[in-house]
């Protein structure tokens, strides 16, 4: 990805479908296939974890499973192990909204049944494919199939209030607990097979027509994940399990108070004794899947914000040197030149940015933080931009551009004279006189050196307030947006084809 390209950000449960949020069957093939028409060549998603309380795909239960509400029951349909019966009764849900919630109860009964089914049915192919899947990714599979089976017998309880023995793993507790709930296991793994297929299958369309993708791996995993009930030792924990401190950054752009994660913190020194391959893992795992990877919060590797459990926000936190080089050194030992593209946003130090230019990872530039009172303002104006850079008109926390751009100082922390002021020199900045200012912005990038451009597909659509993704330091009511199958329409395909052709994308 050294060319000139630019692609959309857009996560597939945003994706239209018949069951609740998108998935990755027939609409998402329809959408790269739009995409290419479209002319961009990057598809950017989230994380694609199973998400726990919040929905958020940066709270995952897992780093390396995929989320069971992505998995297509069409796409099982269509390979017998579901009927058409078996797909009706969706629940009742709006095109605009994804129901996470009442979609992955729903969903999840079904693959239960397709789990069934498959043991009943099939022939010695799937079943040698399956087994050999569960071989494979054994180091990681088994313990998320016996996690997830104890959340459901638990009543979605995190692992601490599980009784103490499944809770600390003791190995006689663990060993019964895979006896008593072998089948729901072996759904489990089945549901991560289905996965982990019909993602490949996107992938090969994706590389067919030559789009390539981007994840993205969070720094940090949720506390009540599988990771840090499995490898307890390597975070900053209480004997009672619960965190010691916790993540998160201090007062910025989207709040006086900070953002309090609430992640654990990992034992760095823990983590370099075992020679990162907490991380190695991780990392290699997510590019088996796609061809670059977004590095979240890039300056926690730095320094990072340890909030102590006790405080209620991320005001009384303070700075803590992170594993720098030593982390990325052992990463490019095990896999070679690192496909990262750097979050470099929040507070950024000379020390954050000399980490990110030994490693050579291209840095992130948000347009629309290109006019405000942002300590960065000036580096996110087009005029300032280097070739090895990844830039966007917002990203899964901004509002939409049409949403900022027609909106208040609700959300951050500027007034509404900062509001004011922003606008006028993005006017002036951008020679416009404000209208259509997502195509302004889209354009604004595309003409620019960067050699990565990226807009939220709500920024195509040129949807307002409504539609935004994420509203940080906030739960409830975020991960939701959904777009309708008649908006990815020709005439705006050939807008942006049209664009990215001028402008030699």
């Amino acid at each position: 990805m050294t060319d000139r390209r630019s692609g959309i950000l857009f996560h597939p449960t945003s994706l239209p479908g018949p069951h609740g949020a998108g998935d990755l069957g027939a609409a998402a093939h329809r959408f790269v296939t739009w995409l290419a028409q479209a002319g961009q060549r990057i598809w950017q998603v989230l994380p694609l974890g199973p998400t726990g309380y919040g929905d958020s795909p940066y709270q995952a239960l897992s780093s390396r499973a995929g989320n069971p509400l992505l998995v297509s029951l069409e796409v099982l349909r269509n390979e017998g192990w579901l009927s058409d019966a078996d797909l009706a009764g969706a629940p009742a849900t709006s095109p605009d909204t994804a129901a996470l919630d009442q979609a992955l109860t729903w969903k999840r009964s079904r693959l239960s049944r397709a789990a069934l089914s498959f043991r009943a049915r099939a022939g010695a192919e799937p079943r040698a494919d399956l087994e050999d899947f569960r071989a494979r990714e054994a180091s990681w599979v088994e313990d998320w199939a016996l996690f997830s089976v104890l959340k459901d017998v638990h009543s979605g309880a995190p692992w601490t209030a599980w009784p103490e023995p499944l809770a600390r793993r003791d190995p006689q507790a663990l060993v019964e607990a895979r006896d008593r709930h072998a089948a729901g296991i072996e759904a489990a793994i089945f549901t991560q097979w289905c996965f982990f297929r019909q993602w490949e299958a996107l992938r090969a369309r994706c590389r067919a027509l030559d789009i390539a993708l981007v994840g993205d791996v969070p720094i940090y995993v949720a506390h009540d994940s599988v990771e840090v009930w499995s490898r307890p030792d390597l975070f900053e924990l209480a004997p009672s399990g619960e965190p010691v401190a916790v993540s998160g950054v201090p007062p910025d752009y989207f709040s006086e108070t900070g953002q309090r994660w609430g992640n654990p913190l990992y034992d760095w020194a823990r983590v370099a004794l075992e020679g990162y391959t907490f991380w190695v893992q991780r990392v290699r795992g997510t590019l088996a899947l796609v061809n670059r990877i977004r590095l979240d919060h890039f300056r926690g590797f730095e320094a990072y914000w340890r909030i102590p459990a006790a405080c209620p926000t991320a005001v009384e936190g303070a700075w803590v040197p992170g594993p720098g080089a030593s982390l990325f050194e052992a990463l490019e030992r095990a896999l070679g030149p690192l496909p990262f593209i750097a979050e470099n946003l929040g507070v950024i130090t000379p020390g954050v940015e000399a980490l990110r230019r030994r490693f050579g990872f291209p840095g992130m530039a948000v347009l629309q933080f290109a006019f405000g009172n942002d300590p960065q303002a000036a580096t996110f104006r087009p005029h300032n931009y280097s070739r090895d850079l990844a830039a966007y008109t917002g990203t899964h926390d901004n509002d939409t551009t049409m949403g900022w751009w027609e909106g208040g100082a609700e959300g951050s922390v500027r007034t509404a004279a900062d509001v004011e002021a922003e606008k006028a020199l993005a006017r002036e900045y951008l020679g416009t006189d404000g209208r259509e200012m997502n195509w302004v912005l889209i354009r604004t990038l595309l003409a620019s050196v960067a050699d990565t451009v990226i807009f939220p597909m709500q920024d195509v659509l040129g949807l307002g307030n409504i539609a935004r993704m994420n509203r940080p330091a906030t739960l409830g009511g975020n991960w939701r947006w959904r777009a309708r199958e008649e908006a990815f329409t020709a005439p705006l395909a050939g807008r942006l084809a049209r664009l990215a052709r001028i402008t030699d994308r």
